[in-house]
């Protein structure tokens, strides 16, 4: 199917927008508004490839985000899922200025930043986020205040203030005040006897100005909105309303609308003159120095501890604050100029969250829940099958979520804790879910008598608290709890069962996958994962898991590649492979599925296949540093992205291979900290059933055939929602959606 790919100039690019407006730019803007490039350098290095070459990978990222914003604008998008879109950007934000924005103001501060791959000082870097940040959070404003909350009031579901009440709904509120809120809150005064207060990242704050009525003295206070209480409060239907249709209409208030209605309750004897909305993002990224960590368990804590301090690296503010408080927020924290952005209330739309989940079923995306796979149960039954007899007998490919999660990789773990065969599990877990199933099963495992290791990372970002809760809790019930190796965070995705068969012998049984042992997301990622008693996997697997827990620096794998040794060298190798097969007149085919791809050695590597000939063909969710379509550069590569109401997290390496492909799939993204900083597995795919499934999947990601995006050489991505005679592109989520249920339909058939 042929497509339309419009064609934009550098003021227009994404979803059409009210008042004429369109989302940002892919490319930062100078001061006229026209785009700048984001690469310096001119020429050629060493290897003869143009310095230019790479795209700037923190743009990149805020091109990604652009997306989801896209999406939030899309009105094919069920309402609710839009809103819930506009939440997600800004929790992605929000991360990328604790974590990217952080980093790279560190590394200035302390003279170790150089200038980035795409040319860029770091200085640029930050000038040139600034830039793109403010106006994708313009843009975002935009979206929410034309679009989607105009839309939910259609719906009947709206977001009021507080002087578009009743009397009895502030009657209400009034009282949910007093008994609910006016406890937990404390106004912080300042003044010489109180100093300027500490202000917690990304809460939600009230900057109050007061009049002292006997000396005419203006103050200060700050008051906290208690992030332990919703953030969007819902109104209840006034009593002895009529029941009618609008009954059933669903009305918030903000908090903290209803904190500032009561301030005066706060400062008894003062006048309240105004107050304004602000809240800041703190840097919290972690460093941890393993090398002289005795306990890196212990050291994570304290640092955990110290990362609630961090410095500020962005302040948003109520776009009505006075400048003069607005001043004195930016001396007291230390903020510049570009780190402030002015935005209309109300600020942080995490809060949409609580929209997005309003039980109306008409306005999110049809209900779906994974099934189990056809290889585990032929005939529908809601008990979860026996796994161990299925994968004795043969190889089983799951794609969650279409592939139901707790009756396969759940149920795996639960049957081999059971199983009275069972000799010894051993287990990765990086991120789990808070009533993690898999780590109750662990425990049941050690507490029967089993020989059990856990190897938790509990430097998973975000997740360090919950993953040393969890290492605690498994350490006291038996479990041997290990923490890898130093200087390596554990990625990989593992688990190993060893049972020993009613012959006597021992059989090793393996998942390998690409997503976390988590329940949880495992309904809303997209992952694979492979089920096998191979004994050249079992033996790999067995291999790499006595490198984490011991000593065995020298092991040698079959069946898997291994990050930091064997990853990026082994696909350059296979891509080296497509060149020869190119020059050899045969057809060269390199695809990948990842998240991310930065890593400027296997891109170097994928422009030589591109330049032998070899079609090169990206779907990348989220960074891609690779200019494609370059002539006499990459016009062999396309690069392509696809975003849905499932998160795109699977990754796939394919290799054509002169007519006997080779695929892999894993844990590892293209970027320099799965390849050189993370331990990361990728396990080959052997049975041609499942070559055909992931072939087939990368195909249709490439086809063009259903919505997606585009990268140009220009670095802007390209919107591609219709087709050539303008009718809709259909999304390829809902289309793998009614495949997999025609999949399990056409098993139970037989």
């Amino acid at each position: 199917m042929s497509v339309t790919t419009r064609t934009h100039d550098a003021d227009s690019d994404g979803a059409d927008l009210p008042g004429d407006v369109s989302i940002a730019s892919a490319q930062p803007r100078g001061a006229n508004g026209r785009f700048m490039r984001v690469v310096r350098q001119t020429g050629e290095d060493e290897d003869g490839l143009p310095a230019d070459r790479f795209l700037d990978r923190e743009i990149s990222w805020l091109q990604f985000n652009e997306r989801v914003l896209q999406l939030a604008a899309d009105e094919s998008v069920p309402l609710l899922e839009r809103a819930r879109f506009l939440a997600i950007f800004t929790s992605n934000l929000d991360e990328f200025f604790m974590v990217r924005v952080a980093g790279l103001k560190r590394r200035i501060a302390t003279g170790l930043a150089v200038r980035s791959a795409s040319g860029l000082e770091p200085r640029e870097v930050l000038d040139q986020i600034a830039l793109v940040a403010h106006e994708l959070q313009s843009m975002q404003t935009t979206v929410y205040k034309e679009q989607v909350q105009p839309a939910l009031e259609e719906e009947g579901i709206s977001i009021v203030r507080w002087d578009e009440l009743s009397d009895d709904e502030r009657a209400q509120l009034s009282e949910f005040f007093v008994d609910q809120v006016f406890p937990v809150l404390t106004p912080l005064a300042v003044d010489p006897a109180h100093p300027f207060p500490y202000i917690s990242g990304l809460s939600l704050n009230l900057a109050v100005l007061l009049l002292n009525p006997k000396t005419g003295k203006e103050h200060f206070a700050r008051v906290k909105v208690p992030p332990l209480l919703p953030r969007l409060i819902h109104i209840e239907p006034e009593a002895g309303e009529p029941v009618t249709a609008d009954l059933f209409d669903t009305r918030f208030v903000p908090l903290e609308d209803v904190i500032a209605a009561h301030l005066d309750s706060l400062f008894p004897g003062m006048e309240v003159q105004e107050h304004f909305t602000f809240r800041v993002t703190r840097n919290e990224d972690l460093e941890v120095e393993e090398d002289d960590a005795e306990n890196i368990l212990k050291a994570l804590e304290k640092e955990l501890t110290r990362r609630r301090f961090g410095p500020p690296v962005r302040l948003e503010v109520d776009e009505t604050m006075d400048d003069h408080v607005l001043d004195m927020l930016v001396r007291e924290l230390g903020v510049s100029d570009s780190e402030v952005y002015r935005l209309p209330a109300p600020l942080d739309l995490r809060s949409l969250n609580i929209v997005a989940d309003i039980e109306r079923s008409d306005l999110h995306y049809p209900p779906f829940r994974g099934q189990t796979h056809p290889d585990l149960a032929p005939a529908e039954s809601s008990k979860a099958a026996e796994v161990i007899p299925v994968i004795r007998d043969k190889d089983v490919l799951l794609q969650h979520p279409y592939d139901s999660f707790s009756t396969s990789v759940q149920a795996f773990i639960e049957q081999a804790a059971a199983d009275p065969r069972v000799q010894a599990i051993k287990q990765t877990l990086y991120r789990t879910s808070g009533d993690s199933p898999i780590v109750d099963a662990l425990i049941d495992a050690a507490e029967a008598g089993k020989q059990v290791l856990a190897l938790v990372e509990i430097k998973a970002r975000f997740d360090e608290q919950n993953n040393i809760s969890w290492a605690r809790k498994l350490e006291h019930a038996g479990v041997h709890v290990v923490y890898g190796i130093v200087g390596l965070k554990t990625h990989a995705k593992l688990c190993m069962v060893v049972r020993q068969e009613q012959d006597g012998t021992l059989r090793r049984y393996c998942h390998v996958g690409t997503g976390n042992y988590n329940g949880k997301t495992a309904r809303l990622y997209e992952d694979f994962g492979l089920l096998t008693s191979d004994p050249q996997v079992g033996e790999d697997v067995a291999k790499l898991f006595n490198q984490l827990s011991g000593f065995a620096p020298r092991s040698r794998f079959k069946r898997l590649l291994v990050a930091p040794r064997s990853v990026r060298s082994g696909l350059i190798e296979r891509i080296d492979a497509e060149i020869a097969h190119s020059k050899a007149g045969k057809k060269g085919l390199v695809q990948f599925k990842v998240n991310s791809i930065v890593d400027e050695q296997v891109i170097d590597a994928l422009y030589r296949a591109s330049q032998a000939g070899v079609h090169v063909d990206l779907w990348v969710r989220g960074i891609c540093a690779l200019r494609p379509g370059v002539e006499g550069l990459s016009e062999n590569i396309t690069v392509h992205s696809i975003l849905g109401r499932f998160l795109e997290h699977s990754r796939v390496f394919h290799f054509g291979g002169g007519g006997k492909p080779e695929v892999f799939i894993g844990s590892a993204d293209m970027m320099h900290r799965n390849l050189d900083r993370r331990v990361e597995a990728l396990v080959s795919v052997s049975d041609p059933r499942h070559l055909q499934q992931l072939t087939g999947l990368l195909a249709k990601g490439a086809s063009g055939d259903y919505a997606h995006w585009d990268l140009g050489p220009d670095g802007r991505w390209v919107r591609v929602s219709t087709a050539e005679d303008g009718t809709p592109l259909p999304d390829l989520q809902s289309t793998l959606i009614e495949e997999h249920t025609k999949r399990r339909r056409k098993a139970r058939r037989r």
